[in-house]
């Protein structure tokens, strides 16, 4: 496959150098400033799951510089979404699909109106990495997922294909039969473990000491599961227990992206994801109290902290 990584961070740029490991052809249409850190320092992964580096990585600048791709990795933070639309609509007319792995709900349909529903395909990951001062990336989980499946009748052929490709390289992917369904379940639990790590500021170790504290992330998970039922997704009670004893079972080292980008004084998903909740749960009279709280003690940190 022919696959363009837009969003070259630590997770983009883990799973596009598992695909070019794989022998597939990987592009990273990156900015300016990533662009040059990866000419002067290359891209390498530090990965319990097997380290490598990447002998020649693929740049572009401009999806001008970019013929007959078949898929646009799209791996930015939400808050980025905005600013790579211009270039989506390049890449969907040069005839890609668009594979988005942002957190929360909001971004598909935002995605599929500006480009049309036949190339916007569902999905999610689940990895815990970031980079490092020469940006490298720093892999530090035991799982490397991706989930995607067809939003589309379209796209059942694309996502065959994809799942080949993942099942090519040093990588869990999944085709899903029920993608939605598989979407907010992420969802529920990202809201969850990244709202109550970043919120007390503390790995998830902290918070399964203190019985009151891991009992708000059980109750948010709760909401996230009420708000997907009104939505006409069945999530279920036994849903709600296996994301909780997930919560439970971690390692109590691990933490999630966003405390970790409150640790580094970098902007936060905040308003994509729990914001994102609350706006859905306003379309239809939902309650949150406890999404809302979470949602209001980690706004003050959502932009850079100089």
């Amino acid at each position: 496959m022919k696959i363009v990584v837009l969003g070259a961070g630590a997770l983009g740029a883990y799973f596009g150098a598992r695909w070019q490991e794989a022998g597939h052809e990987v592009i990273n249409l990156v900015r300016e400033g990533r662009a040059e850190q990866i000419e002067k320092n290359g891209l390498k992964l530090h990965s319990e799951m097997g380290d490598y580096q990447v002998p020649d990585p693929v740049i572009a600048r401009s999806p001008q510089e970019i013929e007959n791709p078949d898929l646009v990795f799209l791996a930015v933070k939400g808050y980025h979404l905005h600013g790579t639309l211009d270039w989506l609509k390049a890449l969907v007319n040069k005839g890609a699909k668009v594979y988005p792995v942002l957190n929360g709900m909001e971004h598909i349909s935002i995605l599929q109106k500006e480009l049309g529903e036949e190339a916007v395909i569902g999905g999610l990951s689940y990895i815990i990495a970031t980079l490092d001062e020469a940006g490298h990336v720093v892999h530090t989980s035991p799982f490397h997922d991706l989930v995607f499946g067809p939003l589309h009748t379209s796209q059942q052929a694309i996502c065959e294909e994809l799942a080949l490709a993942c099942n090519q390289a040093n990588l869990n992917g999944t085709l899903s039969t029920n993608i939605l369904e598989d979407m907010w379940k992420k969802y529920m639990f990202i809201t969850a473990f990244s709202g109550i790590t970043t919120a007390v500021n503390q790995p998830i170790g902290v918070v399964q000491s203190y019985p009151q504290t891991i009992r708000i992330a059980e109750r948010i998970l709760v909401e996230m599961k009420d708000l997907a039922n009104a939505h006409r997704i069945g999530l279920t009670d036994a849903q709600v227990q296996q994301a909780f004893e997930r919560l439970r079972g971690l390692d109590p080292e691990m933490t999630s992206s966003m405390h970790q980008d409150r640790r580094k004084g970098l902007p936060l998903e905040v308003e994509h994801l729990h914001g994102g909740a609350l706006r859905l749960g306003s379309e239809i009279g939902l309650s949150m109290p406890y999404i809302e709280t979470i949602h209001a003690m980690i706004k003050p940190y959502e932009e850079y902290q100089q």
